[in-house]
């Protein structure tokens, strides 16, 4: 049906074409009011009135059908089952019994144009109002046994038929929609493992190329190995940032220490930091979520805390909510981060709560703390600072 249905509106000329002729079908059962007009003894006024009012009633049946899902008010949709509902009745009182036909277009146009609460009403409203003119014209009642029960099915199939549409297109806007969070999730997470991944190597970058600078008039060779340095950590980011976007990245928490060992180092800042952990049983998702906290606490440390100390823990913790992998990061410097929470920090919350953990960070007596949370396995002790 190239993809149009009842319900829907036409949105290019083969739409219209094709739903044209799926309404025009049903228009063969016209065929006893226009038999009547060629053969039914009618004068030629009659019969140049009859023609008139069938066209007018057909043009009035398109539009009304052509309209649904335009969002006309359903008072209106109702004036215009009314105005074909009038035409039905004048033309059976003027004509005869023939046109009684015309009350199951009414019935399945109301059934096909408006909601069910109001269609369950109107479908019986046209049917009594068929029953009420067949038993007036002459002969009517031998037609309405044949016309009652197609009224009353059509129109309430026609109910069906819309709200099986209306769930259709509901369900095809809940796809888009789904699809459109997931594009902005996926937009999501890779800005924040850039401006995790980022922040951290061109941090170290700077720190290693003012070493550099400062070494070079006297040490050239440990500016030599500081620039070494910055290749190998410019490479790395490279890998990293290649790796983000093609949504690989899992960060390790050794190979954070590892990073955060030489970045603070780097800085200046006497670090003291776990041994390799043991994570057996650790979730990957915990264990990614609490590799990317030290990656940006120990960043914050670096660009923004002056400290001379930092000090890293790393413990299982038994809670109410079960076994907890528990990462502290502790500085005793006076310029941690700003007032309010930056990217940084609302992206780790964010990667924190998917993974079920949590995020506290703020001033302490002696500095500055972030204490990231994540649920682990069995509760034995993984590893602390010095």
């Amino acid at each position: 049906m190239s993809g149009i249905g009842i319900g829907q509106r036409p949105q290019n000329r083969r739409q219209k074409a094709v739903k044209l002729l799926w309404i025009g079908i049903w228009l063969v059962y016209l065929s006893a009011p226009v038999s009547d007009l060629l053969h039914g003894g009618h004068s030629a006024g009659v019969r140049v009135l009859g023609w008139i009012g069938l066209v007018a009633f057909v043009s009035w049946y398109f539009a009304l059908i052509f309209r649904t899902g335009r969002g006309e008010t359903n008072a209106l949709v109702l004036g215009s089952v009314a105005v074909l509902a009038a035409q039905s009745t004048v033309l059976s009182l003027t004509l005869g019994r023939e046109w009684l036909v015309l009350y199951v277009y009414v019935a399945i146009s109301s059934g096909a144009a408006l909601p069910i609460q109001f269609a369950r009403w109107t479908i019986p409203a046209v049917s009594a109002l068929m029953t009420a003119v067949a038993l007036v014209v002459p002969g009517g009642v031998s037609f309405l046994a044949g016309l009652l029960f197609p009224a009353l099915l059509g129109g309430f199939a026609m109910t069906g038929v819309r709200e099986l549409i209306r769930t259709t297109v509901e369900l095809h806007e809940a796809r888009a929609t789904v699809a459109q969070l997931a594009a902005n999730e996926e937009r999501l997470r890779l800005a924040r493992d850039l401006h995790d991944l980022l922040g951290h190597s061109l941090s170290l970058i700077t720190l290693k190329s003012e070493l550099a600078g400062r070494m070079l008039p006297a040490q050239p060779d440990k500016a030599a190995q500081q620039v070494a340095d910055i290749e190998q950590v410019s490479r790395q980011a490279m890998v990293d940032v290649r790796e983000a976007v093609s949504g690989y990245r899992r960060p390790r928490l050794s190979a954070e220490i590892a990073g955060a060992q030489v970045a603070l180092t780097a800085a200046g800042v006497t670090a003291d930091l776990p041994a390799e952990p043991d994570l057996t049983g650790v979730p990957e998702g915990s264990e990614t979520a609490l590799a990317w906290a030290l990656r940006e606490a120990v960043t914050n440390v670096v660009r923004h805390s002056g400290a001379r100390r930092c000090t890293v823990e790393l413990l299982r913790r038994q809670t109410l909510d079960g076994p907890m992998l528990e990462l502290s990061v502790e500085d005793d410097g006076s310029g941690g981060p700003g007032s309010g929470p930056g990217n940084g920090l609302m992206g780790l919350t964010e990667r924190l709560d998917k993974a079920g953990g949590s995020l506290e960070a703020g001033r302490v007596r002696h500095g500055f703390r972030l204490v990231a949370r994540a649920p682990a396995g069995q509760a034995t002790d993984v590893g602390s600072g010095a």
